[in-house]
């Protein structure tokens, strides 16, 4: 089962394997930024007062949420190329990151709109009048007063998604990048043993989770100090 064990477990092959994990790490670490730029639009729209944004937003969430990350990964792979090809008459290829990226921007920023909008209607409508009566616009009152409150309260499933999306992360394997999961498929077809490896990538994808885990119990726990 562990056949090539002492080949595969060498500085150099873990290096290879950090990297992989370094490369999940910062995909999920700028789709969860992307996706709360997009969970506070999606938010702000679905508690507006306009019909049509909370129509868009509802759709953007439910059709999101509504269909697995894989499919909306193999959309902008293979659909997104062909739209661009089509238009501009030349061959068009995304960097496989950069489709990482916005798939797990996209995919994150469904789920943070409620997140965020369960945060802010938590907020004491009573600092809605007053930002009111004091002349605050709508997006005021969101940006300097709403918002600042609505996030201490949505630390820890903000946290729970940026953990959800480095596990995530691996599923971009499929279309050829190079993050730690695909690092470990590529130590196991060099050495024909892939156990190792997957253990390994196990091992590694339990050190970051369990690590941010930690860092966001400390930072709940500082602010709920300062409450």
């Amino acid at each position: 089962m562990f056949s090539a064990f002492d080949e595969i477990v060498t500085v150099s092959n873990l290096l290879f394997l950090l990297k992989g994990a370094g490369i999940s790490l910062g995909l999920a670490a700028v789709s969860l930024f992307f996706g709360l730029i997009l969970g506070i639009i999606g938010a702000a729209c679905k508690i507006s007062k306009n019909r049509v944004l909370q129509i868009i937003a509802n759709v953007y969430v439910e059709v999101i949420r509504g269909t697995p990350m894989l499919l909306q990964i193999y959309l902008i792979f293979n659909v997104v190329p062909m739209i661009v090809s089509y238009f501009t008459g030349s061959p068009f290829r995304m960097n496989y990151y950069l489709i990482g990226i916005i798939a797990m921007s996209i995919n994150s920023g469904a789920y943070q709109v409620e997140l965020i909008r369960s945060g802010i209607n938590g907020v004491d409508k009573g600092q809605w009048e007053a930002c009111e009566t004091i002349g605050l616009s709508y997006f005021q009152t969101l940006r300097f007063v709403v918002l600042p409150q609505a996030f201490k309260r949505i630390i820890p499933p903000l946290v729970s998604e940026f953990i959800t999306l480095i596990k995530d992360s691996s599923l971009i394997s499929c279309i050829g990048a190079i993050e730690l999961m695909n690092a470990s498929k590529v130590l196991g077809n060099q050495y024909y043993e892939y156990m190792t490896p997957y253990c390994l990538a196990g091992v590694y994808y339990l050190v970051m989770t369990l690590t941010i885990s930690q860092i966001s119990k400390a930072l709940e726990r500082k602010l709920s100090e300062s409450d």
